[in-house]
């Protein structure tokens, strides 16, 4: 069955299989260093605001800006402006070894106003408690506003991911490998219709199993 409604996928199926896993490579790679370089982005926008525990005006404007700039920049002219330095830091600027920078530049801005919001959305009451009781700002971060906010961070973390499976696809118009650089090989250059599709899938597959994974896990910390 497989081989009549996917004749070129079954026939490219070793090549297939790989791009599955370079994606599912980038994406693990990229999602657990972008959560920590987001999470502390996150925390330092939140407490040196104005009003904030640790308030200070020049570096959460140097941070503010900076997001936004790399913000502003479409994925696909950021991964090519990133090239050279690409290659300075991974060796090469194709293949998944060369998508995981750009991908961490192009992801963690976003990722990085996704976790402010969420940490914004604690109630300040909290924080003026923990400031009452003497807690340290370090403590405060920790206790309050990462603990009271996790259902919050879990939840955007789950949109990013599901952000960052599209970048995923996007970086393969440069050769970087995964299901993007399958679809356009095969899919588009090559006009196999079948195998389009079956990277659609893929990728829908993919995006359905981190969304439920999100929410159970949500449900579970809520509770």
């Amino acid at each position: 069955m497989p081989s009549k409604l996917f004749p070129n996928v079954v026939s490219n199926y070793s090549i297939f299989k790989l791009a599955i896993f370079q994606t599912l490579e980038m994406l693990i790679i990229t999602a657990i260093i972008s959560f920590i370089i987001s999470l502390i982005f996150g925390v330092v926008l939140v407490v040196t605001k104005k009003n904030g525990i640790l308030m200070n005006t020049v570096i959460w404007n140097i941070l503010d800006k900076i997001i936004n700039l790399f913000r502003s920049i479409p994925f696909i002219i950021l991964i090519a402006a990133l090239i050279p330095l690409t290659r300075l830091i991974s060796g090469t600027a194709i293949g998944v070894q060369g998508t995981i920078f750009p991908l961490i530049i192009g992801i963690v801005p976003f990722f990085s106003r996704q976790i402010e919001v969420a940490l914004n959305e604690l109630d300040g009451g909290l924080v003026e408690a923990g400031q009452v009781m003497g807690l340290s700002p370090f403590q405060i971060i920790y206790s309050i506003y990462l603990k009271e906010s996790i259902v919050s961070i879990v939840r955007v973390t789950t949109i990013t991911i599901i952000s960052l499976i599209g970048l995923t696809a996007i970086v393969g118009v440069v050769g970087g490998g995964g299901i993007g650089d399958f679809a356009i090989q095969y899919g588009y250059q090559q006009n196999q219709q079948d195998v389009t599709i079956a990277c659609i899938l893929v990728l829908l597959i993919i995006v359905s199993i981190v969304q439920i994974v999100g929410t159970l896990i949500s449900r579970k910390v809520e509770h």
